[in-house]
């Protein structure tokens, strides 16, 4: 909270002001759409594992969330108060910027999902011990943003950001290589390490990009964009990492359950997670216990290993998108049309031109 509240106090000092004056009425149906489009997605995306990826639940709600968002796309180009102006994307310092956040924040949200719960269930950690083998992760990301402006000022946005995703790529590829049964904290710190250095560089790059392309009076807009694409991006690295890990560990576990009479309740809890496997593990006891918690470890390291590789591959693509897409110097916003007439020249008139002869 006293954070907080110092933050809400310097930015009533320090920003400056940037209402557009000539704001449109909020668009209600947009929002709506952009809400149901998003949200059934992810729902589809979360419940694939459990439910099955053929169900009809899932595939019909994967299908409303396509036809929502296409739904979202046509009327914010059809309405004339569109809560996000599709026209701000035909510039690649706004649109690859964005794409860019999204793509390295899926890792990065991903991975932190991931390692909350080895650090817990596999290591043992209690939540406040795993919190506090994360924040050197969190350090890095401390160090590296403020010096990313300087960086991207000397050498372009484009190396920056591309720089920022092929480390975070590099970490999770680290933390895949070494995510195995007999995995320490020590031995995935090199990886955390990466993945914070590469978000500090990323993310302030990025964010500077996507509103200092667009006017000045819209810049509510570009930051309410670029907090929508961290969002988007955290959600959908969450749900499809966290997915493709607990599609490989049912795989896992319901193999190594095969043939056992174990009660369908304790299959489902043993099958549902990792923790949840432990649980039963541990009210079983002896040696059968403790076969069924190494199994389940295994299975849940096997299923972060295939899962991390997924979120390295989508940040390579952020990486080769930025490197080929992303222009390298921030344009200087567009004033405010209404400050802009408030300084353009006078025209001269005829009556002027009249004066001056005479003169």
């Amino acid at each position: 909270m006293p954070i907080v509240i110092a933050a809400f106090a310097a930015a009533m000092v320090l920003l400056p002001y940037s209402k557009n004056p000539a704001a449109d009425r909020p668009d209600r149906a947009g929002a709506a759409l952009s809400i149901a489009g998003l949200g059934l997605l992810l729902w589809a995306i979360i419940e694939g594992p459990t439910k099955g990826w053929s169900s009809v639940s899932v595939v019909t709600v994967g299908a409303l969330s396509v036809a929502a968002l296409a739904g979202f796309i046509a009327w914010e180009a059809h309405t004339d108060h569109p809560m996000l102006n599709l026209a701000f994307f035909r510039d690649r310092r706004f649109s690859i910027a964005a794409a860019s956040e999204s793509l390295g924040i899926f890792g990065l949200m991903g991975v932190l999902f991931l390692q909350t719960q080895f650090l817990q269930f596999d290591l043992g950690y209690s939540p406040l011990q795993a919190g506090l083998r994360i924040l050197p992760a969190a350090a890095t990301i401390c160090i590296t943003a403020p010096l990313s402006p300087i960086i991207a000022r000397r050498i372009g946005n484009k190396v920056v950001v591309a720089a920022g995703l092929a480390a975070i790529a590099g970490g999770l590829w680290q933390i895949s290589a070494v995510s195995t049964p007999a995995a320490t904290y020590e031995a995935v710190i090199t990886g955390m390490l990466l993945i914070g250095a590469g978000a500090g560089l990323l993310l302030p790059t990025a964010t500077n990009s996507v509103v200092g392309s667009v006017p000045q009076g819209d810049s509510g807009i570009g930051s309410a964009t670029n907090t929508v694409a961290l969002q988007v991006g955290g959600a959908l690295g969450v749900a499809v990492i966290g997915s493709a890990m607990l599609t490989r560990y049912e795989s896992h576990m319901t193999a190594a359950l095969a043939g056992r009479h174990v009660p369908t309740a304790a299959t489902h809890t043993i099958i549902g997670s990792l923790g949840g496997a432990l649980a039963v593990a541990g009210s079983v006891g002896g040696s059968a216990g403790a076969i069924l918690a190494h199994a389940a470890r295994a299975a849940f390291m096997s299923g972060m290993q295939i899962s991390l590789i997924v979120g390295a591959l989508v940040a390579l693509a952020g990486a080769a998108l930025a490197l080929t897409r992303l222009p390298s110097r921030t344009a200087q916003p567009s004033p405010d049309p209404a400050q802009a007439n408030q300084h353009a020249p006078r025209p001269v008139r005829f009556s002027d031109q009249h004066q001056l002869v005479k003169r």
